[in-house]
């Protein structure tokens, strides 16, 4: 082993001993922390100088954000990203670039080369997992500098969600390399969605500095940290979404992971493409598709 890799072995074995829930605890408690008028120019300047962040997207004015974490999760500009039309076209819920991707195989995902995870862990509902078993898969990995908002792929009814307690490891490239399980093992949320293409599982994975994540309603994940087990939710009346309604929220980057049912989705991206939110992902059969357009059709008629 070379000099460079031996320092790179090292500092991955600190990161992976280091008690990251206190440290993903304390970031989202510093997000949360009012930062003074006259620095927050300033502040998120700097921020967004150092990991590439576009600024002229921005919804509001920089010193109207009053803490990092309304910053980091900050809506944008409107027109800055639009969202797919064709009705049998599903839209990228996130911004980022995409990573394993494929068809799940004996009720496993790639997480990267030689590392592979049960779809049954990473929802933690045996049923779920067995109706996207075969389906395509995608996993998107969210930096500092995207914006961290995370939105409905296609139009749906959203039954529920689950909270999923676990590690904060980092998910950058590197880690998603080397730490076996991964997104199974990390704090997560799984959206369950029902859409004209089958069931949609989006999953949510936090990460070391992730200190919260939001659902769009107001609910904030740091509110189920107590809880050992799962939280399962489901709506008492299954909520009606539209491709690009906002789902969720991170304070930070981190990993969205959606899963189809077989022989339903026809993914249009590839491995290490970077993508923006709203833009086409993927293709779905067009039997369904045209049922629910024509639904939709005979809706807008009636009214």
């Amino acid at each position: 082993m070379n000099r460079s890799a031996l320092r790179e072995q090292v500092a991955f074995e600190a990161v992976r001993l280091l008690p990251k829930s206190l440290f993903s605890d304390a970031v989202g408690w510093s997000a949360r922390q009012r930062v003074p008028r006259p620095l927050r120019r300033v502040a998120y300047e700097g921020f967004a100088r150092a990991v590439g962040a576009n600024l002229d997207e921005v919804e509001l004015p920089l010193d109207e954000y009053v803490t990092f974490g309304d910053f980091f999760a900050r809506a944008l500009r409107p027109g800055t990203r639009e969202v797919v039309t064709d009705p049998r076209t599903l839209a990228c819920p996130s911004d980022g670039v995409v990573g394993a991707l494929g068809e799940s195989h004996a009720g496993t995902l790639l997480q990267a080369k030689g590392h592979e995870y049960r779809v049954a862990d990473l929802l933690v509902d045996e049923q779920a997992a067995a109706t996207v078993e075969g389906g395509a898969y995608a996993t998107i990995y969210l930096s500092p500098r995207d914006y961290h908002r995370v939105h409905a792929p296609v139009d749906a009814e959203w039954v529920g969600y689950d909270y999923v307690p676990g590690a904060q490891y980092p998910v950058n490239p590197t880690w998603v390399a080397r730490q076996p399980g991964l997104f199974a093992r990390n704090e997560r949320l799984v959206f369950h969605l029902r859409a004209p293409c089958g069931a949609v599982e989006l999953v949510m994975v936090g990460a070391t500095g992730v200190g919260n994540m939001r659902l769009a309603d107001g609910v904030e994940t740091r509110t189920f940290r107590h809880h050992e087990d799962p939280v399962r939710v489901r709506f008492q009346a299954p909520r009606a979404v539209q491709r690009g309604d906002e789902l969720g929220s991170f304070q930070l980057g981190s990993t969205v992971i959606l899963l189809f049912e077989p022989g339903e989705v026809r993914l249009l991206v590839e491995s290490g493409q970077t993508v923006r939110c709203g833009g086409a992902f993927g293709q779905g059969l067009a039997v369904r598709a045209t049922q629910a357009a024509s639904r939709a059709s005979h809706s807008t008629t009636a009214r």
